[in-house]
């Protein structure tokens, strides 16, 4: 089996509308979570949040949509991280259309953003809103697939907060196998009282910035995103500029329970031991881990234990959704791009707001940007409800 390379990124998040606007907060340590200035809800004034800080209008403006129907503001985030994520790859139109180019997406909200207007079109209360065909999970994908002529095998996955991770996965496993050469693979979502009425009644959304793995932490930010990674197999590459390598994958299910994991750490410790084994490396090697770290009580102390479990001494670690909010189905791919800056940049990013961790000042989450840090290897985690978890190891290219 060749190996299966990074090519190309494109994201946007409450911290940049592109990769390089999200890297240089990352870098100055800089946090998007705050009040929000579009997003329209009774906990809008209540409660902190990572919006993307372009509207509808200026999102349809940067990709030239001002007259299309029926793209949901999960559409066009989309459509901005999927545009710029080929562009950086150089993709012709020829590429993005052909049999051997895959686009596998990601989405828990989809075009359920519009909560609202889904509620009046549902129960006949409008004359039919040009939203009709827009609610669904992959109504996203879908738009992609038709604005840029895609024609290859596709697909949409919910996985709850591994979305976006798992499509991470299945597209390497795709090249892998040879079903493939390329593809195309991240996910997106957008604010909507849909998931911010949930989450509230799950009781576990903060009055403040969100602080993983501190002692104090008392939930999480949710926040809103798209980011999109071009993976291509090793022959495709050649000449071509490299960010780093899907180098291994795992995915487990603890089934434990609806929206909590297990004491126990099954599910998580799996996923980890599966993506370091698939990498053909030891645990001792990887540099970084990009902790799921949601700020909640159940899921850092359970990964906390889970890191503690597998690696003889824990690496350094930190949680980025301090910076963007928790993005749900996009949070995967947005921390995957995370993960391969750093290792592309040899730098560690922090985990803001941190005052009193969870482990003692020894074990301590990186609570400061930190240059010249080599970086061969970086573990990603993600956790979704049900217990479904994923992790990904990205590494450098030599």
């Amino acid at each position: 089996m060749g190996r299966v390379l990074v090519t190309g990124m494109g994201m946007i998040s409450a911290i940049g509308n592109n990769v390089q606007e999200n890297h240089t907060s990352l870098r100055n340590g800089c946090s998007g979570i705050g009040k929000v200035a579009f997003f329209e809800s009774l906990y809008a004034s209540r409660l902190p949040f990572g919006e993307v800080k372009l509207s509808n209008d200026e999102l349809k403006k940067a990709q030239q949509l001002e007259t299309a129907t029926g793209y949901t503001r999960t559409c066009l985030l989309a459509d901005k991280a999927f545009s710029e994520a080929v562009a950086d790859a150089a993709l012709t139109p020829g590429q993005v259309s052909s049999l051997d180019t895959a686009l596998i997406s990601a989405s828990t909200v989809g075009g359920m953003c519009l909560t609202d207007q889904l509620y009046e079109d549902a129960n006949h209360k409008s004359e039919g809103s040009e939203y009709l065909e827009s609610y669904g999970c992959s109504a996203h994908t879908l738009k992609l697939i038709k604005r840029y002529r895609i024609k290859g095998f596709t697909d949409t996955i919910n996985t709850a907060c591994s979305s976006s991770a798992n499509a991470i996965m299945l597209g390497a496993r795709l090249i892998r196998s040879g079903r493939v050469k390329r593809a195309i693979v991240g996910g997106v979502d957008s604010l909507a009282k849909y998931t911010v009425n949930g989450f509230n009644a799950l009781k576990i959304l903060s009055e403040s910035p969100c602080k993983p793995f501190d002692v104090n932490r008392d939930g999480l930010n949710l926040g809103e995103g798209a980011a999109y990674l071009v993976l291509e197999a090793e022959e495709l590459a050649a000449g071509k500029k490299v960010y780093a390598e899907i180098a291994g994958f795992g995915n487990a299910n603890d089934a434990h329970h609806p929206s909590a994991m297990s004491d126990e750490a099954t599910g998580a410790i799996r996923c980890m031991r599966e993506a370091i084994r698939s990498a053909g490396i030891q645990p001792s090697q990887i540099g970084y881990i990009n902790a799921h770290g949601t700020g909640t009580q159940n899921n850092d102390q359970v990964e906390f234990f889970g890191m503690g479990e597998l690696f003889d001494q824990i690496p350094p670690y930190s949680s980025t959704k301090s910076f963007t909010g928790h993005t749900l189905g996009a949070a995967g791919a947005v921390e995957a791009i995370y993960s391969v800056l750093g290792i592309v940049h040899s730098e560690l990013f922090p985990g803001l707001n941190v005052e009193e961790a969870i482990s003692g000042p020894g074990l301590a989450p990186v609570s400061q940007w930190q240059g010249e840090y080599p970086l061969r290897y970086v573990l990603s985690n993600s956790f979704g409800f049900g217990g479904n978890c994923t992790s990904l190891v990205f590494a450098g290219i030599n």
